[in-house]
């Protein structure tokens, strides 16, 4: 079993815009994030309520996101633009991290009825919740104790037992004897898939300094709520509509462990996300946003054609192509993503085998060849066989010209003898 993990603290929270909507967020470590900024007192037993913030209009429909060990609110900044266009969004810090107080021993379910005080002082019945690792698991529990209360749920690189219960206990007394700078040095292989290059950004470096500035006390009290916590046996109790994100390079919550929430939890979806480690969101923050808009119905097209484009032609190709963009470039590159990707390829009157066809036919017929070659490509990633390419530019050769399927089918042959293994 992989240690359990401890995540960086994000910078501190900063001063914030007036209310009525979110306006663009620098992202962590810049002193200028927009929408409201409260600190109220008053939660349940009388304790504080956490740290939150609110962005987004207050017509948009409720959603609370939970942080990750060691992070702070500001780990969802990557994500905070697109959500907030269409919810009122809470984000809230864990006791003992950001600009929470430490409150003592806790546990998932004591942190959950922390996350209900919240939404009862926003005067919410009802609340969409995602949460990061430990944050996840106090969705999880609400939505098994208090399913009237969650509209939908989605757990991002998240676990329904975060390993061996004496492990947690064993940081947990580290961090009260030294502190959790100790923590920092072997931390960045577990929150990012690169973390030579992660822990060389400005956000890599503040989420870093962040986990050393975190109380050692409430740090401790959320490993001890980790090692008590355990819902494998009630993951059938959940009835919210639920998303199960993992990163396929996460050390601390191994896709293993999504893929046993998503076979326990009736109906939930599983996104795997490539390249990404623990912290998901910061390592692919478009792949994470993407899933988050589908599950919650409020995808853009824009967002969605980053999907799709993606799913289609490969992470590689999208990668090279962002790369090679440049401000002259940009307007059109969005365009494609938005109309082609987001609207058409996305529609429900044909399947992507189906507008494969046509998209290969088309490319025949005008000569645009290297677009054939990325197409080739793509066709068998929707589920076209290279016979079945070949009956598409034999097709074309009746109606768009010999010599044009001529070029296609040598087009054709240089990428399948690329990308298929020899017989």
């Amino acid at each position: 079993m992989t240690p359990p993990h401890q995540a960086p603290d994000d910078p501190p929270n900063e001063p914030a815009a007036p209310a009525g909507g979110a306006t663009p967020h620098p992202g962590p470590g810049s002193p200028a994030h927009a929408g409201p900024t409260h600190r109220q007192p008053g939660g349940p037993a009388g304790d504080d309520l956490p740290y939150y913030r609110l962005d987004g209009s207050v017509r948009g429909a409720p959603l609370i996101l939970g942080p990750s060990l060691g992070t702070s609110l500001a780990v969802w900044e990557p994500q905070l633009d697109e959500l907030a266009r269409h919810h009122r969004v809470l984000r809230f810090d864990l006791p003992g991290h950001g600009r929470s107080p430490a409150v003592g021993p806790v546990t998932v379910a004591r942190l959950a009825e922390l996350v209900l005080a919240l939404a009862d002082r926003q005067g919410w019945d009802r609340f969409h919740y995602a949460g990061i690792s430990l944050g996840g698991a106090i969705g999880a529990h609400l939505a098994v104790h208090r399913p009237e209360r969650v509209s939908s749920l989605a757990v991002v690189c998240s676990s329904a037992r975060f390993g061996d219960p004496a492990a947690w206990r064993q940081r947990a007394a580290r961090v009260r004897a030294e502190g959790t700078g100790p923590l920092v040095a072997a931390s960045a292989s577990r929150w990012f898939a690169d973390p030579e290059r992660s822990t060389g950004t400005l956000a890599g470096k503040a989420l870093l300094a962040d986990l050393a500035a975190a109380d050692p006390e409430g740090y401790a009290a959320c490993c001890e709520a980790l090692a008590a916590y355990d819902l494998r046996a009630e993951l059938r109790g959940i009835t919210a509509p639920t998303l199960v994100v993992a990163g396929r390079a996460d050390l601390a919550t191994p896709p293993a462990h999504a893929r046993e929430l998503a076979d326990g939890i009736p109906g939930a979806g599983l996104t795997e996300i490539a390249g990404a480690a623990h912290l998901a969101g910061v390592d692919r923050p478009e792949a994470v946003t993407a899933a988050l808009l589908g599950h919650l119905g409020t995808a853009s097209p824009r967002t969605t054609g980053e999907r799709v484009r993606r799913a289609v032609l490969g992470d590689a190709h999208v990668d090279r192509a962002t790369a090679r963009g440049t401000p002259f470039t940009a307007p059109f590159q969005d365009l494609i993503t938005r109309y082609a990707w987001g609207e058409i390829w996305t529609r429900p009157g044909l399947d992507r085998r189906t507008r494969s066809c046509v998209t290969l036919t088309a490319l025949v017929a005008h000569g645009h060849h290297d677009e054939l070659a990325l197409h080739v490509r793509a066709a068998l990633t929707n589920g076209l066989t290279p016979d079945e390419i070949g009956e598409v530019l034999l097709q074309t050769a009746v109606y768009c010209g010999v010599p044009a399927a001529n070029s296609a089918f040598a087009t054709a042959r240089r990428v399948l003898d690329d990308v298929l293994p020899e017989e």
